[in-house]
């Protein structure tokens, strides 16, 4: 769901929000922060809602904190393998890819939202400020505080009620099934992120009506 330049000022003009021709041009450019030509609804949202409330930033400094297992101040691919075992992961055991590429992948859906903002290359060494802005654009569709806790503890595990390292089977495609529970790492949630696909705009995007994963559309199990 998109919008393009003509498209954008018909809506302002149809609307008739009193704006020049030139104050929808600026709207259009602060709006299309990817610069690519075309307002995504992510977009729309993330701008209109803006970054996340107090609250909601020390909840995802918790995850943060969860996924830095050497206490560096930022995530790197050797945090990962403390987390997750990707060895059985589809790709992996068909030769596509490696243990390393399927992790890079993880790490990089965190970097995309902030490149984009920043027009940055991924180095697969995911910042604070990088997952911070991840969860800056899954909040935005989330509207109740309570909510938004309930489903990062429920992907990360923030009160260490479930303790298993997870990676993928063997006989599961990337994009089906549901999240693992682990101690230090993201937990089983239904199979909510299952049902999500990643946007050209690397955020989790729910196929159905629901965006609540709070991870980026991958698939765990107990390794």
């Amino acid at each position: 769901m998109s919008l393009d330049k003509y498209e954008f000022s018909k809506a302002m003009q149809d609307y008739m929000l009193g704006f020049s021709e030139g104050e929808i041009a600026k709207l259009f450019t602060f709006f299309d922060y990817d610069r690519s030509g075309l307002v995504e609804y992510d977009e729309f949202i993330r701008t209109i809602r803006g970054p996340m409330n107090p609250a909601r930033k020390a909840i995802v400094a918790k995850a943060f904190a969860i996924m830095d297992k050497d206490k560096g101040g930022f995530i790197d691919i050797n945090d990962m393998r403390g987390v997750y075992n990707a060895a059985k992961h589809p790709d992996v055991t068909s030769g596509k890819k490696t243990e390393q590429q399927i992790l890079q992948e993880f790490l990089e859906t965190f970097e995309t939202a902030h490149n984009m903002r920043n027009n940055d290359a991924p180095d697969y060494i995911v910042t604070k400020e990088e997952f911070e802005e991840y969860y800056n654009n899954v909040s935005a569709s989330i509207d109740s505080d309570e909510y938004f806790s309930v489903m990062m503890n429920s992907a990360w595990n923030l009160d260490n009620s479930r303790v298993t390292k997870k990676g993928w089977k063997a006989d599961e495609a990337p994009e089906k099934g549901g999240a693992g529970a682990s101690k230090g790492g993201p937990a089983r949630s239904g199979g909510v992120a299952g049902a999500l696909g990643g946007n050209a705009k690397g955020n989790a995007t729910a196929k159905g009506g629901a965006k609540d994963s709070g991870l980026p559309p991958m698939n765990y199990t107990e390794a």
